[in-house]
C-alpha cells in the first residue's frame, strides 16, 4: 500500500520539509509515504476565494489515482487516538488500495474533495496551520505503523 499526502500549497518553510522528510523516510519500502503538492491559487486583496477553492479542488481530484481511498483532514472530522489510527491503518492495508490523504490550503478543502472522501480525520479541534499538518500527519502515521508492527518507537 502506498500512502499519498496530497497538500495544497508549496514553498513551505524549511522546518516543514525537514520534519516531513524525517518521518517519510522511516516508512518501510512496502508502505511508501509520498507528498504531492498542489499549487495554491493566488490570494490577493480582492481574490475570489470560492473560485480559488474550486480550482484547487479540481487540481486535487485530478492528482489522485483512480481507486485510491480518499481521507480528508478536517477540523470537523473524526479524532483518532494513536491506537485507533493504527487500527485504521491496518484496515487500509488489508483493503488493498492505496490511500490519498488530503490537506487543504488556508481556507480548507474544496467541497468536491470533502464529498469524495471515504473518511474524515481530525487531528485536533484546534485549527492548525496547513504547513504544520504535513509534519503532524507524517509523525502520527509513522507512530501508528510502529504500533501495528510492535516497533519500539511508540511507548505507552
Amino acid at each position: 500500500m502506498k500512502i499519498q499526502l496530497v497538500a495544497v500549497g508549496s514553498k513551505m518553510p524549511a522546518w516543514v520539509e525537514i520534519g516531513y522528510k524525517e518521518y517519510a523516510r522511516r516508512f518501510p519500502k512496502d508502505m511508501p509515504f509520498e507528498l504531492l503538492e498542489i499549487s495554491a491559487g493566488k490570494r490577493g486583496k480582492n481574490a475570489d476565494i470560492k473560485r480559488i477553492l474550486e480550482q484547487e479542488g479540481i487540481k486535487t481530484m485530478q492528482a489522485i489515482p483512480k481507486g485510491n481511498r480518499i481521507v480528508t483532514l478536517e477540523v470537523t472530522g473524526k479524532p483518532w487516538t494513536t491506537e485507533q489510527l493504527a487500527v485504521e491503518l491496518d484496515k487500509w492495508k488489508h483493503d488493498g488500495r492505496d490511500v490519498s490523504l488530503l490537506i487543504g490550503g488556508p481556507e480548507g478543502l474544496a467541497p468536491e474533495c470533502i464529498a469524495a472522501s471515504e473518511q474524515r480525520w481530525s487531528l485536533s479541534p484546534l485549527t492548525l496551520p496547513h504547513p504544520m499538518v504535513r509534519v503532524v500527519v507524517a509523525e502520527a502515521l509513522y507512530r501508528a505503523w510502529s504500533v501495528t508492527t510492535n516497533h519500539p518507537y511508540h511507548r505507552e
